[in-house]
């Protein structure tokens, strides 16, 4: 049974200071886990399974990807500057409080998009 548990998202939501920007990031509004901030993008690695703040890597997450998806709607991808691990999560368009920047969100995905046609990975 804690196997099964494992999977399932923590409800933690917390604010905090991004190490990138120095943005003062407060929790989401709509109840899911903040987990970047929505000026530059920028996530930290902190999580196992979402929300549980039990990673001991602790590194930096830059955002490489945008992704849109049906049922998600925009998806963040970030890389772990430490350890290299890939996380998606979903962009926070909608937070009335304190949404993404959507210029942020089309200039990673002009990046990606220019870092692809150059073959780089």
């Amino acid at each position: 049974m804690a196997s099964v548990q494992a999977k399932f998202r923590h409800s933690r939501n917390e604010g905090f200071v991004c190490q990138r920007c120095g943005l003062q990031v407060h929790p989401l509004e709509n109840g899911s886990c903040r987990n970047h901030c929505p000026r530059c993008l920028c996530s930290k690695h902190v999580d196992v399974v979402p929300g549980d703040r039990a990673s001991a890597c602790g590194g930096l997450m830059d955002c490489v990807a945008v992704e849109a998806e049906a049922r998600r709607g925009w998806v963040l991808v970030h890389r772990c500057t430490v350890c290299s691990q890939v996380r998606r999560n979903r962009a926070a368009l909608d937070d009335p409080a304190q949404a993404d920047d959507p210029g942020a969100l089309l200039r990673v995905a002009q990046a990606a998009a220019g870092s692809m046609r150059r073959g780089l990975p």
